[in-house]
């Protein structure tokens, strides 16, 4: 089969970051489901482990997370799905990834693809959709409805993969106050038509920002990039008693500045189920199932904002350059081989 991988840590702009090269099919044992794989996403832990997780001498890791395609076989014990569906998940970070023509996953990290999406558009939607559900209910204990919420949660890098995502969720299924940052004019206006009720520029200061919003306290914080830089500026805005979570990976981070205010940190990782088999795993399957469902209603759309072709290593180099860049919104999609 062909697959798109890479043999050393090099920067993204090296001829051989990334490279195209043959693989063999994969056979799926156990709750494996083996799909023929149609579309994929990139996400920004696709680079980073790239510069930080070279493979064996000799082997060659094909990345990717994000994927939506057709079943193509089972393993024995499998009973969740059968050839021919169609599926979208997010796979495990400690397995062989998506950039492939065929993937192996565990049926309950996988969900039924949203009958009115393409695969393109689907495929731009899992991982971003397990992290931002996990942290806003699980993590941020947020309860879904529509009832009045009289607490803003302020959401760092609204325009990303996750925000373009958790805007959604908390304005949809909350009655949360929702304030999303960005620093573009693109990027504020992609916030606002996701559904933040207002945008701030964390460029500047923020708290003299959100001060002149006049809006409920900020009980909650999702800081989704750039954590480092941001958040003793962010522990100066958060409410007493407020909860900050976190998916990013800051180098320095005392947690000594929410001590005063009594805040709980939290981190999300949607890898965790998958890579610790928690009892609760199949939780991501059910979780994916109910975004379908949310999809096919309306209440959500896709966050798929670039197509760059078919899947080979020259177009996963521009979504990697991009992605680094820090200058992309919403997701990146490559389909078709």
């Amino acid at each position: 089969m062909k697959a798109v991988g890479y043999q050393k840590s090099l920067p993204i702009d090296a001829a051989d970051a990334l490279i195209d090269f043959e693989a063999a099919k994969p056979e799926p044992k156990g709750r494996d489901i083996r799909v023929a794989v149609k579309a994929i996403s990139a996400n920004p832990v696709d680079y980073k482990v790239r510069k930080r997780a070279a493979p064996p001498p000799g082997e060659t890791k094909i990345l990717g997370y994000d994927a939506a395609g057709v079943v193509d076989a089972v393993g024995p014990d499998v009973t969740l799905f059968k050839p021919g569906d169609e599926v979208f998940y997010a796979g495990s970070i400690l397995r062989q990834g998506t950039n492939s023509e065929f993937h192996l996953v565990d049926e309950r990290i996988v969900g039924r693809k949203p009958k009115t999406l393409s695969f393109a558009q689907s495929a731009a939607l899992p991982l971003t959709s397990i992290t931002a559900w996990e942290l806003l209910f699980d993590r941020l204990g947020v309860v879904p409805g529509k009832s009045v919420d009289p607490r803003t949660l302020l959401i760092m890098g609204g325009a990303g993969g996750v925000g373009s995502i958790l805007i959604q969720l908390a304005r949809r299924l909350t009655g949360l106050t929702i304030v999303a940052t960005a620093s573009r004019p693109e990027t504020q206006k992609w916030c606002l038509d996701l559904g933040a009720h207002a945008v701030i520029d964390h460029a500047k200061p923020m708290k003299e920002q959100i001060e002149k919003l006049k809006l409920p306290p900020v009980a909650l914080i999702a800081s989704l990039t750039n954590t480092e830089q941001h958040y003793k500026a962010l522990a100066d805005i958060i409410a007493p008693q407020g909860k900050f979570g976190m998916i990013d990976d800051p180098q320095e981070f005392a947690f000594s500045v929410f001590k005063g205010k009594a805040v709980s940190v939290h981190w999300e990782s949607m890898f965790t189920r998958s890579s610790f088999q928690t009892p609760d795993m199949i939780g991501q399957h059910n979780l994916l199932n109910d975004v379908a469902d949310l999809i096919d209603k309306g209440v959500l759309r896709t966050t798929l904002d670039q197509t760059f072709g078919t899947i080979n290593a020259a177009n996963l180099k521009r979504a990697h350059a991009l992605l680094e860049s820090g200058k992309s919104r919403g997701k990146i999609v490559l389909e078709g081989w």
